[in-house]
């Protein structure tokens, strides 16, 4: 569910004030992940290395308080649920945006993102989830990339996770990955500890 709150009466009321008029309030963080464990069990199991991100980073967002609001024209919002958007290449080699809701069970995100992602892909339309707060996700596999620094625009202020292909090491496989958000959302201390919280997610999966 979503809901208007007064920016005032949250945690968030100093960075509405200095951000919400700014004409650039996006910022963008770069970490290079171990995806060691994410490419392992991708190959045992035969889940995709994207789902298995995607959950990875929905699991380590939801740990942030701040994730779960967003601003909005000029408004603040909160919301109770959170959902991973993915660009899917559909049958007619476009593409479309399709919003995955977040579940905390890996096999039914897994589940909800092959049928969704699926769907999308074979009816080439977008699906769009209003009522939860979206983070943002690209893939750009087609070669590795060191930073990704996305457009902006006011319509469009959600969190976003971008990557290109992953690099495999001798000993470990790596992969960096920008982090983009709106400033009236969090600080950049929110946001490193999300970026660690998602190693440490990366680093649990079973």
């Amino acid at each position: 569910m979503k809901t208007e709150i007064n920016p005032q009466e949250s945690s968030r009321s100093e960075a509405f004030s200095m951000w919400m008029s700014s004409p650039m309030p996006m910022v963008t963080l770069v970490k290079t992940l171990d995806v060691s464990r994410i490419v392992k069990i991708s190959k045992r199991t035969g889940m995709k290395f994207t789902m298995l991100l995607c959950w990875c980073i929905g699991k380590a967002a939801s740990q942030v308080e701040e994730f779960y609001m967003l601003p909005e024209n000029g408004k603040l919002y909160c919301y109770d649920k959170l959902a991973l958007n993915v660009i899917v290449e559909n049958s007619k080699r476009g593409i479309n945006s399709c919003d995955i809701p977040f579940s905390d069970d890996l096999q039914q995100f897994n589940h909800d993102y092959l049928m969704l992602t699926a769907q999308a892909a074979r009816e080439c339309k977008s699906a769009f989830l209003e009522d939860l707060m979206v983070i943002g996700t690209s893939a750009m596999i087609e070669t590795e990339l060191d930073c990704i620094v996305n457009q902006y625009t006011d319509q469009f202020c959600n969190p976003m996770v971008m990557w290109g292909r992953y690099r495999q090491g001798l000993f470990k496989t790596t992969l960096p990955v920008s982090f983009q958000f709106h400033h009236v959302q969090m600080d950049g201390g929110h946001a490193t500890r999300f970026l660690q919280r998602l190693q440490d997610e990366i680093n649990k999966l079973k």
